[in-house]
């Protein structure tokens, strides 16, 4: 019996192994945030960036909803702003709520669903598993930009590789 393996895709890593990947990001930027003295966390910047506030609200309005849109598969609208009213606390309940959310839809992922094609809110094309991608690294450019922020501050950062 001859065994097809051209069209067998061989796994690197598994989607427990993804998911607990990325919640080691979402853990390092929850620290991040944490940081960050209250006042400056929403009103300090450089060379034009957005505030560290701000760069959070983008991981917020697409990481979460970008894994319910790959698992419900019912188009999410790209939303970057919510009423966090200057507070950190309310920034981090925003992120707790993110990763619960994270969380709860990554499981209705099934593993074949990593290599199919999709538009993340109806703008962005490409594989299930690219799109992942693009949201870890998001998240990475973004902690970064807080992580110069801190430093200018004279704040020492978390370790970048505890996660």
């Amino acid at each position: 019996m001859e065994t097809n393996t051209i069209n067998k895709k061989k796994q690197v890593i598994s989607p427990e192994e993804l998911l607990e990947h990325l919640k080691g990001h979402q853990r390092l930027t929850r620290r991040t945030i944490e940081a960050f003295p209250e006042d400056k966390l929403f009103n300090y910047s450089l060379g034009g960036m957005r505030t560290f506030a701000d760069l959070i609200q983008e991981i917020l309005g697409v990481t979460a909803p970008g894994i319910k849109e790959i698992a419900t598969q019912k188009p999410a609208e790209l939303q970057e702003n919510f009423d966090h009213q200057n507070q950190k606390a309310e920034l981090l309940a925003a992120w707790d709520k993110s990763t619960a959310e994270i969380e709860k839809y990554w499981k209705q992922i099934k593993p074949e669903r990593f290599h199919e094609t999709i538009k993340s809110f109806g703008q962005y094309e490409g594989k299930v598993w690219e799109n992942i991608f693009y949201f870890i690294d998001n998240e990475i450019h973004h902690r970064g930009q807080g992580y110069v922020y801190l430093r200018s501050l004279g704040v020492e950062p978390p370790a970048f590789w505890d996660r």
